[in-house]
C-alpha cells in the first residue's frame, strides 16, 4: 500500500466552531501501534458533545471520530495481531495503562488513565489514523465498511448497556437512534419485548422502532402498558431518569447509556425505593467488543446508515443534532 505524505482531515480547532478541512501529515505509528487507511467513520452523539464543548479538555486541535473502519497500512515491528491489508475497527476506548487497579481487575473500561479515540487520540474524520493494536478489532465480513462503523460505539455501548440491565423480558429504550436501533434487534433476537420511547410526536422514529419489532411505542413521558423489567436511556436527557424509574417494576433496573447527560432533576424517593437500581455505563472492554462483534452476525443484526463524504462532516453533525437521521451517519474517507 502506497502511503502519501499528506492526508485530508476535518479538524476541530475550538469547541463550538465548525470543523475545518485541512491537509495534515499522515501520522506514523509508534510502539505497539498500527497505521490505518480509513474507509469509513461513524458519526456519534459523543462527537457532538465534544464539538459543543460539553466534554471538557479534549486534545485540540483534534480529529474527531471513534467508530473507525479501515485497513492496516503499516504497523510497528513486533505487532503480531494484524498484517498489512487487514480490515480493522477502532472504538472509543483507545488506550489503557494496564497497571491500575481497574485494569488489573478486568475493569479496563474504568482505567484511571485512559485515552479515548477522537478525544485524546486523533480519530477517524480523516484519511489515515493511528491506533493501539490492543484496541483494534477484526470485523465480521458480512458488513460493508459503512455498515460496520456503527457497531463500534452504538453497538458496543448499547450491548454493554443491555448486559448491565440484567435479564429483562420487558425492556424499555429511551431515545431511538443509532444505539437503540442495534440493541433493539439484539433484544428481539433474544426473545425480549422492546418498548420504545421517542420524542413526542416523532412518528419517523416510532415507525422505525415498530419496523424493528418493538411491541409498543410512545412519547418519552408516556407510561408503558405494563411495568418494565429494565430500561436503557440513550438520549442525553436527565429528565428521562425519573420517567424511566416510574416505568420499571419493583426491583427493576434503569441504565444510563450515554457518556454525557443533562442534569437529572430531583425526584421523590418512592420511585427509586423497592430496590429499583439506577446505574451508568462507562466505555467498554475488549471482551465486550469481541463478544458483540461475534454475536451481531449470528443474530443477523443490520445497521441503518446514511453514507456521507468526509467533507460533509459538519452537515452530518448538524443532522444528528436536529434528529434527522434514521440510524447513523457514516463518513466515507
Amino acid at each position: 500500500m502506497t502511503i502519501p505524505r499528506e492526508m485530508q482531515a476535518m479538524l476541530l480547532e475550538r469547541a463550538g466552531t465548525k470543523l475545518r478541512a485541512a491537509a495534515l501529515l499522515v501520522p506514523e505509528p509508534g510502539s505497539g501501534e498500527i497505521l490505518i487507511k480509513v474507509a469509513a467513520c461513524g458519526v456519534c452523539r459523543t462527537d457532538l458533545h465534544i464539538f459543543d464543548g460539553e466534554l471538557a479538555q479534549p486534545k485540540l486541535p483534534l480529529v474527531l471520530g471513534h467508530e473507525i473502519v479501515g485497513h492496516v497500512a503499516t504497523l510497528w515491528p513486533g505487532v503480531a495481531e494484524f498484517a498489512v491489508g487487514d480490515r480493522v475497527g477502532v472504538p472509543w476506548l483507545g488506550w489503557t495503562d494496564g497497571t491500575c487497579f481497574y485494569c488489573r481487575s478486568d475493569q479496563e473500561n474504568l482505567c484511571d488513565h485512559p485515552r479515548f479515540t477522537g478525544y485524546q487520540i486523533d480519530g477517524g474524520y480523516a484519511q489515515f489514523t493511528v491506533a493501539d493494536a490492543r484496541y483494534a478489532f477484526k470485523l465480521p465480513e458480512v458488513y460493508s465498511d459503512a455498515e460496520a462503523a456503527p457497531l463500534l460505539c452504538a453497538g458496543l455501548i448499547g450491548y454493554r448497556s443491555l448486559k448491565l440491565a440484567g435479564d429483562p423480558h420487558r425492556l424499555g429504550i429511551y431515545g431511538f437512534g443509532a444505539a437503540a436501533h442495534i440493541i433493539a434487534q439484539v433484544a428481539r433476537a433474544q426473545s425480549r419485548e422492546v418498548y420504545a420511547f421517542t420524542q413526542q410526536g416523532d412518528r419517523q422514529a416510532q415507525d422505525f422502532a415498530l419496523s424493528l419489532g418493538a411491541v409498543w411505542v410512545g412519547g418519552s413521558d408516556a407510561m408503558p402498558p405494563q411495568a418494565l423489567d429494565a430500561a436503557i436511556i440513550f438520549a442525553p436527557v436527565g429528565a428521562l431518569v425519573p420517567a424511566a424509574l416510574r416505568a420499571v417494576r419493583k426491583g427493576g433496573v434503569v441504565v444510563c447509556g450515554g457518556i454525557h447527560m443533562s442534569d437529572i432533576p430531583s425526584f421523590p424517593y418512592d420511585i427509586l425505593w423497592e430496590e429499583r437500581v439506577l446505574r451508568s455505563v462507562a466505555n467498554l472492554t475488549r471482551a465486550d467488543a469481541r463478544e458483540f462483534l461475534a454475536l451481531a452476525p449470528k443474530l443477523s443484526v443490520k445497521t441503518s446508515v446514511s453514507p456521507m463524504p468526509l467533507a460533509a462532516a459538519n452537515e452530518a453533525l448538524e443532522r444528528l443534532r436536529r434528529g434527522e437521521l434514521t440510524g447513523a451517519a457514516v463518513l466515507i474517507a
